[in-house]
């Protein structure tokens, strides 16, 4: 029986040995967590555009315009930040011919310009005319004189706001005044009458527009753009017989710190989209 059992257990034994053997599966490579894919092309981030600041010196009946146009610039020209001085085109003139850093003059008559030019501060191109203005009667919103027509404005008592003699709109005013004394209707003296009236004399037409809407004139003269962008106030129209035709030209400057995107300004402001912007504020096309 001993016999028979140990006979039993052998052949478990080696039945067992014959049995098949497990082969260990090799542990996988690991991939650094930086590795690509081989097809894989690593994206090198986008650079942030340098940072660029334009100046441009306009006349003050270009401020709602101009500052459109900037806006417009600035969206298609990532990085550059367009900084505006408005003021007298008189002011600007002397301003930059003293040294003032800037890059565009838009002047608002061709006397400042050109007195940028003689002092060969202007780019080689030279200026360029881009729209015209003219000039109308600006009442306040209650027209508390009941001012009708251009002959109220010889009306004893009135008061009247007009820019200074020595700043284009003022010269353009007096010009006017002189033009209507000339037509029998108004009559040799309706100049003097009228400027008998002026309680105020400013340096810019934005001064003008705001005199009158506080109350403080009956009447202005200003450009018809500074009327637009004023909706609440009053107007009398001067017809074109009688009234003057403001040019504007604009150039890049020599001395401009930022040469290459005024001479792209100025492109700008001279193209369909540019002058679509300028006849939105009541501008029109200056023609060749």
């Amino acid at each position: 029986m001993k016999r028979f059992t140990l006979a039993i257990l052998l052949v478990a034994a080696l039945l067992a040995a014959c049995g098949p053997v497990a082969t260990p599966t090799p542990a996988p490579t690991p991939v650094p967590p930086t590795a690509l894919p081989p097809t894989a092309t690593a994206v090198p981030p986008t650079a942030t555009p340098e940072p660029h600041t334009l100046t441009v010196f306009a006349a003050a009946s270009l401020t709602g315009s101009f500052t459109e146009i900037g806006t417009a610039f600035e969206a298609t020209h990532p990085g550059v930040t367009v900084v505006f001085n408005f003021a007298g085109s008189q002011a600007l003139s002397t301003q930059i011919i003293q040294g003032a850093a800037a890059d565009v003059f838009a002047s608002v008559n061709h006397k400042e310009m050109d007195k940028v030019v003689a002092a060969n501060l202007a780019a080689q191109d030279g200026p360029k005319d881009f729209v015209t203005n003219v000039l109308e009667v600006i009442l306040p919103p209650n027209n508390p004189a009941n001012l009708q027509t251009l002959q109220d404005l010889a009306k004893p008592g009135l008061k009247l706001v007009i820019e200074d003699k020595s700043v284009p709109a003022g010269a353009y005013s007096l010009t006017i005044l002189d033009n209507l004394s000339k037509d029998p209707t108004y009559g040799a003296d309706f100049s003097t009458k009228v400027l008998a009236n002026v309680v105020s004399n400013e340096t810019d037409v934005k001064q003008i527009v705001s005199k009158i809407l506080l109350g403080e004139g009956d009447a202005g003269i200003v450009y018809v753009t500074d009327a637009i962008a004023s909706p609440t106030l009053k107007t009398i129209v001067i017809t074109a017989n009688f009234n003057v035709i403001a040019k504007y030209p604009i150039v890049a400057l020599s001395n401009a710190p930022q040469s290459e995107l005024a001479s792209e300004f100025v492109a700008y402001v001279l193209s369909a989209d540019g002058q679509s912007i300028m006849k939105k504020w009541g501008f029109t096309t200056a023609t060749p």
